[in-house]
């Protein structure tokens, strides 16, 4: 019993894992150009700002 618990985590993990990775990968949105402007803005901002 005990082996087949490790081959369900080993083998089981992974997939679950790879699953969960492509769903957050094909669930994102592109940006609309207002918020491409003001993630742009903000790059310009960080980067003219002196630390």
């Amino acid at each position: 019993m005990s082996n087949f618990f490790w081959i369900l985590v080993v083998v089981g993990g992974p997939i679950i894992l790879g699953a969960a990775i492509a769903f957050a990968l094909m669930s994102r949105r592109p940006l609309t150009p207002i918020e491409e402007e003001k993630r742009e803005d903000a790059i310009k901002d960080m980067y003219q700002k002196p630390h």
